[in-house]
């Protein structure tokens, strides 16, 4: 299995590297594995994005099932992009 890694600048506020230095050495592991271990944690801990219900019926009708709708007013309606 190939595991490419990407490289990236942070900028870090002076006391917030102070504070992962510390965390680092007390741990015995580097500010990498912290920072790592913190997306880790972030993208694991992502809450999903909640589904829409829909309330039934979508469309009123007069006389349900009978409702003539050109391609146009279905898009307008359900919203697509």
């Amino acid at each position: 299995m190939v595991i490419w890694l990407m490289r990236t600048t942070l900028d870090i506020p002076d006391i917030k590297y102070r504070q992962l230095k510390i965390r680092a050495a007390e741990e015995g592991t580097s500010i990498r594995q912290i920072v790592l271990r913190s997306i880790d944690k972030e993208l694991d801990d992502a809450v999903p994005m909640p589904v829409k219900r829909l309330a039934h019926p979508i469309l009123k009708s007069r006389a349900p099932g009978s409702i003539r709708l050109t391609n146009d007013q279905i898009y307008d309606i359900i919203g697509f992009p």
